[in-house]
C-alpha cells in the first residue's frame, strides 16, 4: 500500500469516526431505538452529486436535507436507524445514498432505483446489494401500467429481488394495485413492501373499495405495507388520528408483523406537520394495538426486511 493511499485511508476513518462520536449512543450503536423506514435526503452539492436530467435546484425543496438535518428529528424521538430512499433528483444516480450509508455505517439501509428499461437491471441490483441496498423503488411513472408492469426489465427485476432476498417497493396508487397483485401471483417469492397506503387517502377521501383492493394482496405472504406519509393522506393534519381505521384494516389483514412505520422525511416536518406526532400515533395512539403490535410496526418489521 503506497504512503498515499495510507493517508487517504486515515482521513476517511478519522472523518467517518468524528461523525459518529458526534451522534448519540443510540445512534451510533445503530440497533437502539425504533426505525423509520422511508426518508429522503439530498444535498445542495450538486457540482459533486449533479441532478438527474429534467432536474433543477429550485425544484429542491427544502434545498437540503442531509443526515445530519434529519438526526435533528430522528434522534430527539427515539429512532436509531433509518432506511434511505433514493430521491428522484437523483433518478439512477445512488451515490449520494450510497455515500450516507457508508459515512455512518449501521445507522442506514437503502432502497435504490435502477433503470428497468435496461438490458440486465437484475446485474445492477446485484452491484448495489453488494454495497448494502436492501431495496428497490419501482414507479410507473407516465408510462401505461401494462406495459410498465409487464415488461421484460420489470420481470428481471422482481425475479432478482427474489433470487437476492430483496424487496421490490412499488411508489403506486390505489390503481395500480391489482397490477401489483397479477406479479405477485407470477412472483410469489419476490418480497414486496407498498409505500404509504398506496397514497389511498391522498385525496382526502378513504375509500373502503380502495382498502380492500390493498388488504387483498395480503393473500401474498410475502406483501409488507409501509404505514407512513400521515401528513399527505386523509385531513392530512396531526395528530392524524382519523387515520386510525385505516391502519386497523391492515393490522387485520396482514398482522402487525408486515406493517412498518415510516415518516417520509422531510415531508412530514414541512409547514403545519412535526416527526414527533407522526411517530406518537403508533407508539401511544392507536388503543386497539398491543405492545407486542406496536414494536413490530416501529422496528422488528423494517429490521426484518431492510437491516438483515
Amino acid at each position: 500500500m503506497s504512503p498515499r493511499h495510507t493517508r487517504r485511508d486515515f482521513l476517511l476513518t478519522a472523518a467517518s469516526t468524528a461523525a459518529m462520536t458526534a451522534l448519540p449512543r443510540s445512534v451510533r450503536a445503530g440497533v437502539d431505538g425504533d426505525i423509520d423506514a422511508h426518508v429522503h435526503v439530498w444535498t445542495p452539492e450538486v457540482a459533486k452529486y449533479p441532478l438527474a436530467e429534467g432536474f433543477d435546484v429550485s425544484q429542491m425543496k427544502p434545498a437540503s436535507f442531509t443526515p445530519e438535518e434529519l438526526f435533528a428529528h430522528t434522534q430527539p424521538n427515539g429512532v436509531g436507524r433509518i432506511v434511505l430512499i433514493q430521491m428522484s433528483y437523483y433518478r439512477y444516480d445512488n451515490r449520494y445514498m450510497l455515500d450516507t450509508m457508508e459515512r455512518f455505517p449501521g445507522v442506514f439501509s437503502g432502497v435504490a432505483i435502477v433503470d428497468d428499461s435496461a438490458s440486465d437491471p437484475g446485474a445492477a441490483m446485484r452491484g448495489l446489494a453488494s454495497k448494502g441496498v436492501r431495496g428497490f423503488r419501482i414507479n410507473p411513472g407516465g408510462k401505461p401500467v401494462d406495459a410498465w408492469i409487464g415488461s421484460p426489465g420489470m420481470a428481471k427485476m422482481w425475479e432478482t429481488a427474489a433470487d437476492e432476498g430483496l424487496a421490490i417497493c412499488p411508489l403506486i396508487g390505489p390503481e395500480v394495485l391489482p397490477a401489483i397483485g397479477k406479479m405477485c401471483e407470477r412472483f410469489p417469492k419476490t418480497r414486496v413492501v407498498i409505500d404509504h397506503f398506496a397514497r389511498i387517502g391522498a385525496d382526502g377521501v378513504i375509500r373502503g373499495e380502495q382498502l380492500d383492493a390493498l388488504a387483498r394482496l395480503a393473500d401474498h405472504a410475502h406483501v409488507h405495507v409501509k404505514t407512513s406519509a400521515f401528513y399527505a393522506l386523509g385531513k392530512k393534519q396531526p395528530p392524524y388520528t382519523d387515520l386510525a381505521p385505516m391502519i386497523r384494516r391492515m393490522r387485520d389483514a396482514y398482522g402487525a408483523e408486515r406493517l412498518m412505520w415510516a415518516s417520509d422525511c422531510p415531508y412530514q416536518v414541512g409547514p403545519g406537520q412535526n416527526y414527533a406526532d407522526a411517530i406518537r400515533l403508533v407508539r401511544e395512539g392507536l388503543d386497539f394495538l398491543s405492545a407486542g403490535e406496536r414494536g413490530a410496526m416501529l422496528h422488528d418489521t423494517a429490521a426484518k426486511v431492510f437491516f438483515t
